[in-house]
Formats: C-alpha cells, structure tokens, sequence
C-alpha cells in the first residue's frame, strides 16, 4: 500500500514545488479525500504570492474526490468511497456565536483551504467533516469543482441580489466568476446584460446566454444601463474598485450592487447617488456546504457547466502562471490521474 502522494506545495511566496508527503491519518472529524480534481482560482494567487514560507502550504480550494478514511465522531452521512468536494470554506466549528446563529459561512473559526489549512493541489487532503459537499452523479470531476467556489460565489450572489425575473441584471466581469454568472443569471429569468472589456468576449457573452454585451472600451456601460432603464442588481466579480464604482451608477432606484471581487481598494459612490435612490451595496461570501449542494443541483437541472481547461498536478506551476497572465477561458482545473 502506499505510504506517500504526490502534493504541489507553496515553496516560497510566488513559488511552487511537486513533492511527495507521508499519507496523514484524518482526526476526529475528519475525512481523507483522494484528490480526483482540482479547479484554480484567482484566489490561488492571493494564497500563493502571499504564503508563510515556513508553512508550506499546498493551494487550492475547488476540490473533489472520494472519501478514503474517516476520522472518528464523523457523521455516518459520510461513507468511504463517496463522492465529495470542498470549496474556500473548510469546515464550520457548530460552536462560535455566527455557528449558533446558523450563519456556518461567518464561522469565527472557518478553515480556508488553501491559505490556513492544506488545499486540494494534491493527489490527497484532510478535510472537516462539517465543510464536505455531496457531488451529484450527473457532474464529473473535472465539471465540478469550478462550481465549488466560481458557481457557488454567483450562484448565492444572485439570489441575495434583490432581483426578480425579467428584471435587468448586469454581470460586470466575464472571466471565471463572471462566466458563470451569466449562465445563472439567464437560468433565473434575468434579462442580463454582460460588461467586459474587448470585442473579443462579446460573442462568448452571448453565447453564455447574456442578452447584450457592453464593451466599456468602447461605450459608457453607466449610459447604456440608464438608457436600458437601469440595472436592478450589477454583480461585480472585479476587484479594480475605480471600474466598480463607475459602472455602479448605472443602477435604477433600489438598485443593488453585489460585490464579489475582494480587496483592499475602496469603493466611490456619492452619499446623495446612494440615499437619493435608496440603492445598496453589499457584498457577497461563498456560501455554507448546503448552498454549495444548491448550485451544483441547480446547475445539473438547468445544464450550467463551466467553461474549463485542465492540466496534469506535475503541470502546477505552468498552469500557475498562465492564471497569473489571464491566459486562460474560462477555469483552469489540475488533474491527478496520470495521462
């Protein structure tokens, strides 16, 4: 039997090395999934440029696999062999005051894979039990994990957006958030209308299912919403706030604008644009394992796939910097199976 896998980890900040790990044993509570798939997301950066260089840590957070050891006190829904995923959020601790409350996403003691718990760029990973997700026989590996944290984080978005069906919603972004994004919106009965820069991504917008695409190289996207009657909800999967702030005043009075793209930057909205209209900002985290259970049975019902390229867990760091460049339509996910 095997004593060690395969595990891409954070060398140094901005560096990635292929080692090989000893096989852990899962504590109470804890499953060890056999990585099948990994997806990588903009997040991965973040984690990656920023790391502790004494941790190590393995990157990754869009995981799915297979249950190959349970740790003791593991609830008995999870079975070896069963199909599972984790997203950004590892595992809630069902005892801090957001715990009690029932908002498992706000946990105070939340792991987030990737950054302060070991990820899924890896042929192997412990996991909380409590941050597990059910993968649905209709969706291979590959197809679900982008959905684990890209589907979720729009997914959840949208239905916290305020909008109902017919209304206009604007996608600004068209990258692997944003991708995503458009397909729900569409699904949900939106009339969605996709913001991006460069001819390029107007025929992929459509495609997606956005009824129009505004270039903002070449038009005003706050002109072109007003003169659409303005948006009812604009879903930002950006983090370039400047862009944000701008296009956000083409929302209609009690518009909302959610917010995906996090950073340290800071919005610019005008307290007499935002109390003249009664319009709000909010923004928007992931969601709990049971919403990540939603979006992928949503996405399977209405056919919602993401648009994805993969590359063998050895090809880490090429695919590492292709994500760096943007060179990439729309989600790259790493592979563990040997070609």
């Amino acid at each position: 039997m095997k004593k060690t896998y395969r595990a891409i980890q954070i060398s140094r900040p901005g560096v990635l090395e292929l080692v090989n790990r000893d096989i852990p044993v899962p504590g109470p509570g804890e499953v060890l999934i056999q990585v099948e798939a990994c997806g990588m997301c903009g997040a991965d950066l973040r984690d990656i440029q920023n790391a502790e260089p004494s941790r190590q840590r393995v990157p990754g957070h869009e995981v799915v696999g297979r249950i190959i050891a349970i740790g003791s006190g593991t609830p008995a829904i999870w079975g070896l062999g069963q199909r599972v995923g984790v997203g950004r959020l590892g595992g809630h601790c069902n005892a801090c005051e957001s715990c009690r409350r029932g908002q498992f996403q706000l946990c105070q003691n939340q792991q987030v894979v990737g950054a302060s718990c070991d990820g899924g760029y890896a042929e192997m990973m412990l996991a909380r039990s409590t941050g597990l997700v059910a993968i649905p026989d209709e969706l291979d590996a590959i197809e679900a994990a982008p959905i684990l944290c890209a589907g979720l984080a729009t997914f959840n978005a949208l239905k916290k957006c305020g909008a109902e069906a017919g209304d206009l919603v604007a996608i600004l972004g068209l990258g692997g958030l944003g991708h995503m994004a458009v397909q729900y919106a569409r699904k949900m009965g939106f009339k969605v209308i996709a913001i991006g820069r460069g001819t390029d991504l107007a025929e992929a917008a459509r495609q997606l299912g956005a009824h129009d695409y505004i270039d903002t190289n070449e038009q005003d996207a706050p002109s072109r919403l007003k003169l659409l009657g303005g948006a009812v909800a604009i879903v930002s999967t950006i983090p370039d706030m400047a862009t944000v702030s701008h296009v956000a005043t083409g929302l209609t009075a009690h518009g909302r604008l959610m917010l995906l793209g996090a950073g340290p930057a800071s919005l610019s909205l005008s307290s007499g644009y935002m109390v003249g209209g009664e319009r709000s900002v909010q923004g928007s985290l992931t969601g709990t394992p049971y919403d990540n259970e939603k979006t992928l049975g949503f996405s399977v019902l209405t056919d919602i796939r993401p648009q994805i390229e993969t590359m063998h867990l050895a090809q880490a760091n090429e695919a590492y910097q292709r994500l760096l460049k943007g060179d990439i339509k729309f989600r790259m996910v790493l592979t563990m199976t040997d070609k």
